[in-house]
């Protein structure tokens, strides 16, 4: 196995133009683990830990730019209010000692269906920029993923980072697990409301090959808040718009049986998660405190 270290992101591209072949690893917590169990045998390694502007971020035009390689426990601490959703789904990844080495672009890279941080980043309407010798591109972060552990990089391109606009309106994350910490998601979501724009994000996150909008469910709930004037006069929810909407996040869903949960207990899962993160959305937005999973 060739190991490559590149100083620079110009090197890291045209390693990457020279040796398609190569995997990059950052973090290592997905790719590391995958070798020691002999999973995978990459025939090179490229190292992106030396190029410091991939663990940067910075804000213009109305937008924030993570670098690829900023690690989830900066993301909790230095964002944690730009994007509360997003902070959430990080402080549920791994242990503390995962969350320091893990990086938004290696969640991004290995497109799991069941990665943390892929969910707010598509209710947020984020995207990812991806480079190569050849440019760089935006690819919106619901159209990256292209299946299981799939997404939309050509063989020549390294992820760059994700712009992703600040919160205009309450965010949340939840997800269900066989534990409390350190646990696979048996399902996720992620909603953001932005006030401003009076749109919904909804995506749902391990209950099909990809993060998952729940467009349906979006279009309801933008609609109910616009007709009953709760956007600028907010009031408590009814409670058959929270059970509607639960159920159309349910029904975006395609979820499957395996070893960790069942397809219908994944929708059921989703349209309580859907109920209650919209509910704590709607506290906050009435002027109630915080409240996450």
């Amino acid at each position: 196995m060739d190991f490559l270290r590149p100083a620079t992101w110009a090197d890291a591209l045209d390693a990457k133009a020279r040796r398609p072949d190569a995997t990059p690893v950052a973090g290592g917590t997905d790719v590391m683990t995958e070798i020691n169990m002999d999973l995978r045998r990459p025939t090179a390694l490229l190292d992106l830990t030396r190029i410091d502007e991939l663990a940067e971020w910075s804000e213009a035009g109305g937008r924030l730019r993570i670098g690829a390689g900023m690690p989830y426990s900066r993301i909790i601490r230095e964002l944690g209010t730009r994007l509360p959703g997003l902070a959430m789904a990080s402080r549920t990844v791994g242990s503390p000692q995962i969350r320091n080495r893990g990086t938004l672009g290696g969640n991004l890279g290995t497109a799991s269906p069941a990665g943390d941080a892929l969910p707010p980043l598509v209710a947020s309407g984020a995207d990812v920029e991806v480079a190569s010798v050849r440019g760089s591109r935006m690819v919106p972060a619901g159209a990256f993923f292209t299946g299981v552990k799939r997404n939309a990089l050509a063989e020549d391109e390294l992820i760059a980072a994700v712009h992703v606009p600040p919160a205009a309106g309450p965010q949340q994350f939840a997800k269900v697990g066989s534990r409390n910490a350190m646990v696979i998601a048996v399902c996720s979501f992620a909603l953001s409301l932005d006030l401003g724009h009076r749109t919904v994000g909804a995506c749902v996150g391990s209950a099909a090959p990809t993060p998952r909008r729940a467009a349906e469910a979006e279009r309801f709930l933008a609609a109910e808040l616009a007709d009953s004037g709760r956007w600028q006069d907010p009031a408590p929810l009814p409670e058959p718009v929270l059970r509607t909407f639960g159920d159309l996040v349910a029904s975006a869903a395609a979820p499957i049986d395996d070893v960790r949960s069942t397809a219908a207990y994944r929708r059921h899962a989703l349209a309580v998660l859907a109920r209650r993160t919209l509910g704590w959305a709607w506290n906050e937005h009435c002027g109630g405190r915080r409240t996450c999973a």
